[in-house]
């Protein structure tokens, strides 16, 4: 009696998203982004095995050199050595551009939530959000900075305050449109408290933008890290940073132009790629943007 054949397991389809995100990524635009910014984390966490000396040592017999065995990229007008203190500077930098976003994402969720579920909240919310963004972000944080003193903590603060109205408006837009949703009536009918209805039912719809929010956020405060430094109201300056290289060696450009052109090329680096990250993720999160555009 002849066997009666196996019946394969059916195969569950794959979610739309997670389709169109992959088809997103596979450019080689995304690739590179994707490239750069993995390379800059695994130098910012293993910069003590590249190489690198103390960036904070002052040598004054070794002021200002040119590129050498002993000074891959030189060295600074207090004889630091230019290829460490670059490295090192790019902790500063992620950890100043990833703290803004843990900052800014998680008190805007929380602001925006309130004034988009609850009326009586919304327009006193609103109308110091407006306020806020009426001054200039990085006026706003030079004001921080002065206040309080440079350090990390301040300059992390300073940065994240003016990029939270811009988190509250876009979760209270998301909210908005998704309170008069049929799931949240039928929700709220059934007596569901309402912490549970904002958690469950309202507050998933806020993750792809909030996603795409962030990358913007993330490369915004790298930049204005950098302008902080430059302008000497950021990081302290014997902090290794790309700002603070910047700053230092803009007076030495004519002799030494990589003072200033190593720290800028990998800010301008970093800044791109997360942005081009960003555009991606937000093709692949919102489709019909990408067809507007």
């Amino acid at each position: 009696m002849s066997s009666s054949p196996a019946v394969a397991a059916p195969v569950a389809p794959a979610s739309p998203l997670l389709a169109q995100l992959k088809q997103t990524l596979r450019g080689w635009p995304v690739i590179a982004a994707i490239v750069v910014i993995v390379a800059l984390v695994l130098v910012a966490i293993c910069a003590p095995l590249l190489g690198t000396s103390d960036p904070g040592l002052i040598d004054a017999s070794q002021r200002l050199k040119p590129i050498s065995a002993a000074h891959w990229l030189g060295t600074d007008a207090f004889g630091r050595d230019v290829y460490s203190r670059v490295l090192y500077g790019a902790r500063i930098s992620l950890t100043v551009g990833l703290g803004t976003v843990v900052i800014a994402l998680s008190l805007g969720l929380l602001i925006g939530v309130v004034a988009g579920y609850f009326r009586w909240a919304d327009a006193i919310i609103m109308r110091v959000m407006d306020g806020l963004m009426a001054i200039p972000g990085i006026l706003l944080a030079i004001a921080l900075v002065s206040l309080s003193g440079a350090s990390l903590f301040t300059v992390l603060i300073a940065i994240a305050i003016p990029e939270i109205p811009r988190v509250v408006r876009m979760v209270r837009s998301v909210m908005l449109s998704v309170r008069t949703e049929s799931f949240v009536e039928a929700a709220t009918i059934l007596g569901t408290r309402v912490p549970l209805v904002m958690w469950r039912h309202m507050m998933p719809s806020t993750l792809a933008p909030l996603i795409v929010q962030g990358t913007y956020i993330f490369a915004s405060a790298i930049l204005t890290e950098a302008i902080l430094s430059f302008l000497g109201a950021g990081i302290p300056p014997e902090t290794p940073s790309w700002g603070n290289a910047m700053a230092e060696g803009r007076v030495y450009f004519m002799l030494l132009p990589g003072l200033v052109l190593y720290p800028g090329v990998l800010v301008s680096l970093t800044v791109l790629s997360v942005n081009v990250l960003g555009d991606a993720l937000r093709d692949a999160l919102d489709p019909r943007m990408a067809k507007r555009v």
